[in-house]
């Protein structure tokens, strides 16, 4: 079992954290193009919108981390067993 310890420091090591960073960057600003991108061109752009952009960048941000985590818990566990 991954502790929230370990977890932090999968997540924090920094060749990982420049690659999630970058997916969720890029995927983020597919997302927001495709879902609010006529919102962002036609303007006003305010909080809900600030949000929604938000959660287009930390939805695919989490989706990595938690495939990094799962890939580092299951080869460890693949090692020990």
């Amino acid at each position: 079992m991954v502790t929230l310890r370990r977890t932090r420091a999968i997540v924090r090591h920094p060749p990982h954290l420049k690659r999630t960073c970058m997916v969720a960057l890029l995927v983020g600003i597919w997302l927001s193009a495709f879902n609010v991108g006529g919102q962002l061109l036609a303007g006003p752009w305010d909080l809900p919108l600030a949000i929604k952009i938000a959660m287009n960048v930390l939805t695919p941000f989490t989706v990595a981390n938690l495939g990094l985590v799962s890939r580092q818990v299951g080869s460890e566990s693949d090692e020990a067993g």
